[in-house]
């Protein structure tokens, strides 16, 4: 008996979120399927567009990774997209291949509307997407996913760190425009600090 092959997943994602979908590729191949990801697939001097119209001939299932950069973003990813719409349009009605995963909120495109998503930032996005990779892999004889989902991780979109104020920065404060005669009057320039001298 021929041993079941891994499962094949071709990842679709913008080079925005080459970290995420890096992080994507090498969990899922943890788990023991074949995830096609150009970074690691794609070798010198390849023709890419003939790989990747190979790649989506010949896999299982299609993840098309989405963030707000993605779905608003001109070029090949765009044209990707609709590659990946064409190929899903050679399977049976009701099978799941083409999944929408979501590194981040943000709209789907319209024409993924009638596919449902997953949410790959939220604690249960990897396990509902696992589920359904076991059941596409039974479906077409594929080997099992193995997968412990104690160790299964968020994918979650890099937060930037907010930038530190100098020390110009913070004492600065905010300009007020006073109008009339202000002789007499105190004027304190600091850093949020006052004092009252209105005791008496």
């Amino acid at each position: 008996m021929a041993a079941k092959h891994p499962l094949k997943i071709f990842i679709s994602y913008a080079s925005g979120d080459r970290v995420q979908a890096q992080k994507l590729h090498d969990h899922l191949h943890s788990l023991g399927t074949d995830p096609w990801f150009d970074v690691e697939d794609l070798l010198p001097g390849q023709d890419w567009k003939m790989e990747i119209s190979k790649a989506l001939d010949e896999t299982d299932l299609i993840l098309l990774c989405l963030s707000k950069k993605s779905v608003s973003k001109e070029g090949y990813v765009q044209k990707e997209m609709r590659l990946a719409l064409d190929r899903a349009l050679e399977i049976p009605p009701g099978e799941i291949f083409l999944v929408p995963a979501r590194f981040e909120e943000c709209d789907l495109p319209y024409s993924l509307r009638d596919f449902q998503w997953v949410d790959l930032y939220t604690e249960s996005g990897m396990k509902k997407l696992i589920k359904s990779l076991s059941l596409r892999a039974a479906k077409i004889g594929a080997q099992p996913i193995a997968v412990d989902y104690a160790a299964v991780p968020e994918i979650k979109k890099e937060k930037t760190a907010p930038k530190r104020k100098t020390p110009a920065e913070k004492s600065s404060g905010t300009v007020i425009n006073i109008h009339g005669n202000v002789s007499g009057s105190n004027i304190v320039i600091g850093d949020g600090n006052t004092v009252d001298n209105d005791t008496e």
